[in-house]
């Protein structure tokens, strides 16, 4: 087993006293961003596919990132850090066979776990109206054929059936998913507080819980420690850093487009400076000079 892997089923086994420590866990979608998230110190990195989707596409999460797209993406981020690495995998690019090349591809490139889902197509953010989901034994079908091909990385069984089937087939398709062996179970959506400790009790006890905190989402908490007291082990912020971005971008580009200069600017970003010593330049230009 890969260490990256290892550190990942530490950090969602429960503890002595059989519960289990709230990670947080920050989306990236490049390899800057999964090293300003390992420098921060956290210990899990989400490879998010909504962050993918509108860094690199400008595009809404609606489905258009492709397998290669997201593999290329992985691997590249592997090269750069060290920290394990939760990959969104949507719905497997396909049916079970395409699920197996998925999994596979997605391992080799250096993923830790894979998050599959079941949405009918075409997908969308789990936090937008207007989602399907597929029949619960082609979901039991794909999630086997996840867990047949992977070595030893990690696999959630999301569902998205709480906005389309209600919160009890929800309920029902994570028993089922957990049954077929899923290593952690990722119910996407519950409505209330009262929903998401339900959750919490009676799987949590059993197998590791993943919640997502998108900024502006439908969750009903954004705090760590109730989801931590619920009993959940992950609680993701996909798009953190993104959103950081978008907001902060516009006033620099109007201030550039006014100005003509950064020179005001200057104490409030990063000067290139900064930039290498980030990205390491000093330790690549040593390493290079042991080839001359």
């Amino acid at each position: 087993m890969t260490d990256h892997v290892r550190r990942m089923r530490d950090a969602v086994a429960p503890g002595p006293d059989g519960r289990r420590t709230l990670r947080s866990v920050p989306g990236c979608w490049d390899g800057l961003g999964a090293l300003l998230i390992e420098q921060a110190g956290f210990e899990v990195a989400f490879l998010t596919g909504g962050g993918l989707s509108m860094a690199r596409l400008g595009r809404p999460d609606m489905g258009l990132v492709t397998m290669s797209e997201l593999v290329d993406t992985v691997a590249m981020i592997r090269d750069r850090v060290g920290l394990s690495l939760i990959v969104d995998g949507d719905t497997g690019f396909g049916n079970a066979l395409n699920m197996v090349r998925t999994v596979r591809s997605i391992e080799r490139a250096g993923a830790s776990a894979i998050q599959i889902e079941d949405q009918g197509f075409p997908k969308r953010c789990g936090h937008m109206a207007g989602k399907t989901v597929i029949p619960v034994a082609e979901a039991v079908g794909k999630l086997k054929a996840a867990l047949d091909s992977r070595h030893d990385m990690l696999v959630i069984a999301r569902t998205d059936a709480v906005s389309v089937e209600g919160y009890d087939a929800a309920i029902d398709r994570a028993e089922a998913y957990l049954e077929a062996g899923a290593d952690m179970i990722f119910i996407e959506g519950p409505k209330t507080i009262e929903d998401t400790r339900t959750i919490g009790a009676r799987l949590g006890s059993r197998v590791p819980l993943v919640h997502n905190l998108v900024e502006g989402g439908v969750s009903a908490t954004e705090s760590g420690e109730e989801l931590e007291a619920m009993g959940f082990a992950l609680a993701l912020h996909p798009l953190l850093l993104l959103h950081g971005f978008s907001a902060t971008a516009p006033a620099l580009l109007a201030h550039l487009r006014a100005e003509r200069s950064t020179i005001a600017l200057h104490p409030a970003i990063a000067s290139l400076a900064d930039m290498n010593r980030i990205t390491g330049a000093a330790d690549l230009i040593e390493q290079g000079k042991g080839y001359d």
